[in-house]
């Protein structure tokens, strides 16, 4: 199958209309309370769909839980959510947002769709914590790397967080979403 110039645009320009009409993009952002009540879902799913969760959470520093990130597409593809990041209160206990971020990434390639994901990035030391406090714009495979589990928290809890400073989660509505990577996300801090 041969793509002309003319089809090639016009899919990018239905991709773009179709995802700016179903994405919360940053004019419509949500409010902290929206936010923070997502949040607390959010945690709530991942400790019951994803094994492990909660034992990796008791050792983490903090967690920046993205409740609902869009991803749509056809051909070139844009994902946008709003979430928080939260310190370990103790027990792992993660109760209260001390700062508000936005994650957004693009993609060229083969895709046709919407998804809906969550996703949490789970801060296990305290200088990749605050290289990631400290810059506005930090990206996943620019500025720290960030590890997925192949096998499932539970297979991999005790050597995967042995050396690992950032361990990432993508989970969806049915559990865990093996072989998932945030490469290319950009994650910067929000007012809200």
């Amino acid at each position: 199958m041969t793509l002309s110039r003319r089809t090639v645009l016009a899919a990018m320009a239905a991709s773009a209309t179709a995802f700016t009409a179903a994405a919360p993009l940053p004019a419509f952002s949500e409010e902290a309370q929206v936010i923070d009540a997502r949040v607390n879902i959010a945690f709530g799913k991942l400790y019951k769909q994803v094994p492990g969760a909660r034992e990796l959470a008791q050792n983490a520093k903090a967690i920046l839980m993205m409740p609902e990130v869009l991803k749509g597409g056809f051909i070139v593809g844009a994902s946008y959510g709003e979430g928080a990041l939260r310190l370990n209160q103790g027990g792992g206990r993660y109760d209260k947002t001390v700062q508000y971020y936005s994650v957004g990434a693009g993609s060229v390639g083969f895709q046709a769709g919407l998804q809906r994901t969550s996703h949490a990035l789970f801060f296990l030391t305290d200088g990749a914590l605050d290289n990631f406090r400290k810059k506005d714009g930090w990206a996943v495979g620019a500025d720290a790397e960030v590890t997925f589990p192949s096998a499932g928290l539970n297979a991999g809890l005790a050597t995967t967080t042995a050396n690992r400073p950032i361990i990432g989660v993508v989970f969806g509505e049915d559990g865990l979403l093996i072989g998932a990577s945030l490469n290319g996300a950009k994650y910067t801090r929000i007012d809200r």
